[in-house]
């Protein structure tokens, strides 16, 4: 008898364990926080705005039980199945290399755009190309790792993505060329045999590729991150930036926002805004910046109740009785103006 209630006791642990611990291939997504951006950026010799917040908003993402499952039935929560989150990516390492990449290349566009709207110069240096994937029939499988940077090919420095595809192309398969790779800052030689890519025909490495870029600015911007990936933090890194450059005043406001930026200005649309909502409202924003992004008749032909970045976040601050006014914005120089106005009031 005394047995059978160890077993029974186990049993009921294992079920218990695997019920709450096990980890299921989903994902739940959730409102994240807003984060004061102030701390995780410095201008040289600017003003250090603290008069007020700019907020940069996240959506928390954790690997699912069978327990939290069920989360996705709580208000702004969601599912998404690993397969359809990862997509050519093996695990979510390598999901996160790509949103880091994202982010590397936001903040590098928020600082081209706030130096543009305040009409100051920059430059933008070309660095060579990210490896984003890697087939596994390339013979550089062993050699390279996801978010390595390739700057030389056979010794030869290139000045953009299409100069290194044609270089490769011009080989033949088969042809062992010598790549110069940066990682973690520091740089080495691999050697490795060019295979026939079935998708072009041609001889290649088996990758693919983004561009890599830096953008320089003088006074020098220093931007922080974190943890934190993706593109959708753009407009806010370059409210920020803009703040310290040119003295912006916030008047104790407390701001947060979302949206892609461009070396121009322009605000692009951004996934999961319902939660940002969420995120800012919680924070106790007082404004929240969305992208104004068109809906386009194809779209709405195929997805009737597809809305807009903007329409979402009204609909989600009427649905939680938030008094944060939702401000829609299609380039950084509306939210300047915005601010300007309501500090001017």
């Amino acid at each position: 008898m005394k047995n059978k209630k160890i077993v029974k006791w186990i049993s009921y642990t294992l079920l218990l364990y695997l019920f709450f611990f096990i980890p299921i291939p989903y994902y739940i997504e959730r409102p994240g926080n807003a984060v004061d951006i102030n701390p995780l950026i410095e201008v040289d010799g600017a003003s250090q705005n603290i008069e007020g917040r700019l907020m940069l908003t996240t959506i928390e993402m954790f690997k699912a039980t069978p327990f939290t499952y069920f989360y996705q039935f709580l208000p702004y929560h969601s599912i998404v199945g690993e397969e359809q989150l990862l997509g050519q990516f093996e695990n979510y390492d390598e999901y996160r290399v790509l949103q880091r990449y994202f982010m590397d290349n936001s903040i590098d566009m928020a600082k081209a755009a706030a130096f543009n709207a305040s009409e100051l110069s920059y430059d933008i240096d070309y660095l060579g190309v990210y490896v984003m994937s890697i087939a596994e029939e390339s013979l550089f499988n062993s050699e390279l790792v996801l978010g390595d940077s390739i700057v030389a090919i056979n010794d030869h420095p290139f000045q953009n993505t299409d100069e290194f595809v044609e270089l490769v192309s011009e080989r033949e398969v088969g042809d062992t060329i010598s790549l110069v790779i940066e990682r973690n800052d520091e740089r080495s030689e691999i050697e490795g045999e060019l295979i026939m890519l079935e998708s072009t025909g041609l001889p290649g490495i088996g990758i693919s590729l983004v561009t890599r870029t830096q953008v320089e600015t003088d006074p020098l911007v220093s931007i922080n991150s974190g943890n934190i990936g993706g593109p959708s933090a753009g407009l806010m890194f370059a409210l920020e930036v803009y703040s310290q450059l040119n003295d912006l005043r916030l008047n104790n406001y407390q701001i947060a926002g979302t949206g892609t930026i461009n070396e121009t200005g322009e605000v692009g649309r951004i996934g999961g805004v319902e939660k940002k909502v969420v995120a800012a409202d919680r924070e106790g924003a007082d404004i929240f910046f969305v992208p104004d992004d068109l809906v386009d008749e194809d779209i709405l032909d195929l997805i009737p109740d597809y809305r807009s970045n903007y329409q979402a976040a009204l609909e989600t601050a009427e649905d939680i009785g938030t008094e944060m006014d939702i401000v829609p914005v299609r380039h950084i120089s509306e939210a300047v103006d915005y601010l300007n106005n309501i500090a001017d009031q």
